[in-house]
């Protein structure tokens, strides 16, 4: 375990609560931060108490160390919108090669709102669940684009930042596969019951991996992944 706090980017999905496991299993404690922004699949936001709720019932050696939690409005990225996760617009990919699910400088506008806070809450360990090995192409979820945001937020706050992305050189079965290894069974169990990680929100449909519409491409990516976790585990 590392000394010190940790602030969580938390969505309410698969991978943010992968990550949170991750942080409470190595720092003396954590806070997290949500982002309302005008999201379509406003469901996560929901989630997110719901998930913290339980991990502190229910995982005794993190209960002492989860804190704080906040959600932050940036409703900017809706203003500016264009994307399918903030408008009505089909997912599909578009001219320039990225999907019209990409919000053009969400990730950016997410770190650097987390690094005021976590400037305010005396917090420089920040935690994000970006990974390019598994994702839609997003340039924001780059490890060179972590590597330049620490940078950034290290000169224009005057104090280093480290950012954590524990999930950016895995694919989405081992994501379930690190999430069996923090929290065991029970992780897992509420990784599929309470986490929403489909671009529509669907709470609707339940499938072995989890609740969504099973068509969107995070529907299919977690699909996926799951598929290829227990095949391993078979």
């Amino acid at each position: 375990m590392t000394a010190g706090s940790a602030l969580v980017l938390f969505s309410g999905g698969q991978d943010s609560t992968t990550i949170l496991a991750w942080a409470l299993d190595r720092f003396e404690f954590v806070e997290t931060v949500g982002f309302s922004y005008g999201q379509r699949h406003a469901a996560e936001l929901e989630a997110r108490p719901r998930i913290i709720e339980r991990l502190r019932q229910e995982f005794a050696p993190w209960r002492k160390r989860l804190g704080h939690d906040h959600v932050l409005n940036l409703g900017v990225l809706s203003e500016i919108g264009g994307s399918a996760l903030t408008d009505d617009i089909a997912i599909e990919m578009r001219e320039q090669g990225l999907p019209t699910t990409f919000v053009p400088g969400r990730n950016l506008m997410f770190l650097t709102a987390a690094a005021a806070l976590g400037y305010r809450r005396r917090i420089c360990d920040l935690v994000g669940g970006m990974c390019e090995t598994d994702y839609s192409g997003y340039p924001d979820c780059r490890d060179a684009t972590m590597k330049a945001m620490e940078q950034t937020l290290e000169l224009g706050f005057a104090q280093p930042f480290v950012i954590h992305t524990p999930l950016m050189f895995i694919d989405k079965g081992e994501t379930w596969r690190l999430a069996e290894r923090l929290g065991g069974s029970p992780l897992v169990e509420l990784i599929i019951e309470e986490t929403v990680t489909c671009y529509h929100g669907d709470r609707t449909h339940r499938h072995e991996w989890g609740y969504g519409c099973n068509d969107c491409p995070a529907c299919k990516l977690r699909a996926a992944g799951y598929a290829r976790y227990r095949q391993r585990a078979a």
